[in-house]
């Protein structure tokens, strides 16, 4: 055997391969039967040609696991492979006749011509129930009877009252500038504080001090109630008066701590059916409760809610980040029932809202649309429908409410609406507009326990709750433009032709 560096060739010297019972008869192989074979594709003129391959074929690489007559076998045998036949394709090339394009007649494609078929069949039916909705769409003929960009106040009049309208809300509605105003933006509805508006001081507010618009209008405003006092049916403890008020620290008695404004066309405008658009930015801050809505011109029958309520827009002003049922949220509802501890607003009520959106930062437009078939609110356009209620559909609202066979009070409800014989009754008489900006409640439109809410429903003293817990809401008021609901327009439609 010879050596020479970095290299291993078998000679005639070498000692014969020891026998392998596995190895191919008249080849070379090397002594160890389960050593794995090295393949070598390419011919061997080509691999010499490539970079590293006398290092791959060094004596290093190879010494204990292939003998050199292997290798040496495995190079002469790769060398004589043929190069690899190129790849020609069957591919018809030139000219070549095709009698059955000469023929003008093609085979009928039927797969064509019943999938495109069904196409034109399926547009065909859907235009036609499209256009066989539309004939069900109503069209009300209109007539405008009111365009209010508040030029001047002639559609409007203030309610002044200190009891809560029958929510327990917070706040003392007056007829003063500072709690309701006129600029370029439009009507300004704003709370402010009792004790900045007017001369009664923090320690009056709470203990030892009388109001009394009865007997002292010219300083306090005219009360605009004919009431003795309201009580909530469902917080008999909180009995408040509409015109006066007395501070008693004692009772927990406070004058009301925040003043607002309320105003409504009562007796100015009013519509039976027709269509209602306003365009308002809501108030910001806490415990703030912005309404727009309709109550009924004559209660023809009978005391709230038997004559019914149209909720067209409400919100509250608390930031939705913090507050999950905050100013993103607007909603809309019909009170209607036979008192009000069977009120059945909630068979009546929608809501839209969004994350994104914040009612207190832009103008909306919050729109109603009546008739004697239905009702229906809506947000920025009709598209948009906050809450839809199809009279006909449920019959009647004592059978819809399901009010037969229940009790309320130790007596059964009796049906205020039977003797019309109208699917809609109550929601069948004329109702005016009412525009105004509450300060908390107690009937529920803030819940316990949500957000930090500084009274609860059911104490004996919610108003002194909410006024001691000041430092919380206030701060979140911010500026007098910010606080308030600001209407930029007021449109109202008769349903009917305009009379001459």
């Amino acid at each position: 055997m010879k050596e020479k560096a970095g290299s291993f060739t078998a000679t005639e010297e070498s000692p014969p391969s020891a026998s392998n019972p596995f190895a191919t008869p008249g080849r070379l192989t090397p002594e160890n039967p389960f050593t794995t074979p090295i393949a070598v594709t390419p011919a061997a003129s080509v691999l010499s040609r490539r970079p590293g391959f006398a290092r791959a074929l060094s004596a290093h690489n190879l010494t204990g696991s292939v003998s050199g007559s292997f290798v040496g076998s495995q190079l002469s045998s790769e060398s004589q492979i043929p190069p690899r036949r190129r790849f020609k394709s069957s591919r018809l090339i030139g000219e070549f006749e095709k009698p059955w394009l000469n023929s003008g007649k093609r085979e009928i494609n039927w797969d064509s011509i019943i999938f495109y078929s069904c196409i034109a069949i399926g547009l065909g039916i859907g235009g036609f129930l499209c256009w066989k909705e539309t004939l069900n769409v109503p069209n009300h003929e209109y007539c405008l009877i009111m365009d209010d960009q508040f030029q001047n106040m002639d559609n409007w009049n203030h309610e002044v009252q200190m009891n809560g309208f029958g929510t327990g809300s917070f706040d003392w509605t007056t007829a003063d500038k500072a709690n309701s105003y006129v600029d370029a933006e439009g009507l300004h509805i704003v709370p402010t504080l009792t004790t900045e508006s007017t001369d009664i001081t923090t320690d009056q507010l709470v203990n030892g001090f009388n109001v009394n618009m009865t007997t002292d209008a010219d300083k306090w405003g005219k009360c605009t109630s004919d009431e003795d006092s309201t009580t909530d049916d469902r917080h008999p403890i909180d009995v408040r008066y509409p015109c006066a008020a007395v501070s008693n620290s004692t009772k927990g008695q406070i004058i009301n701590p925040v003043r607002s404004a309320r105003l409504n066309t009562k007796g100015k405008k009013s519509i039976r059916y027709g269509r209602v658009e306003v365009t308002a930015r809501m108030p910001k801050g806490d415990w703030l409760w912005p309404a727009i809505w309709m109550m009924p011109r004559d209660s023809v029958y009978g005391d709230w809610p038997k004559s019914g309520e149209i909720d067209i827009a409400e919100s509250r002003g608390n930031d939705a980040r913090t507050y999950s049922m905050g100013d993103n949220i607007v909603s809309s509802a019909l009170h209607w029932g036979t008192a009000s501890l069977n009120d059945r607003w909630r068979m009546t009520y929608g809501e839209w809202g969004g994350s994104r959106v914040r009612y207190t930062q832009e103008f909306h437009t919050y729109g109603l649309e009546w008739s004697e078939k239905y009702l229906f609110t809506w947000l920025d356009g009709r598209l948009r429908q906050v809450l839809f209620f199809d009279f006909p559909k449920h019959k009647n609202l004592w059978t819809h409410g399901e009010f037969a066979g229940e009790s309320v009070n130790g007596s059964v409800p009796v049906d205020p609406w039977s003797t019309t014989g109208q699917p809609n009754s109550p929601f069948d008489q004329d109702f005016y507009l009412i525009l105004n900006v509450a300060v908390g409640s107690t009937n529920g439109w803030f819940p316990d326990a949500l957000g930090g809410k500084p009274w609860s429903d059911s104490s004996e003293t919610p108003m002194r709750d909410f006024w001691k817990a000041n430092d919380t809401w206030l701060p979140t008021w911010g500026p007098t433009e910010e606080r308030g609901m600001v209407i930029k327009s007021v449109k109202m439609w008769q349903q009917g032709k305009c009379s001459s």
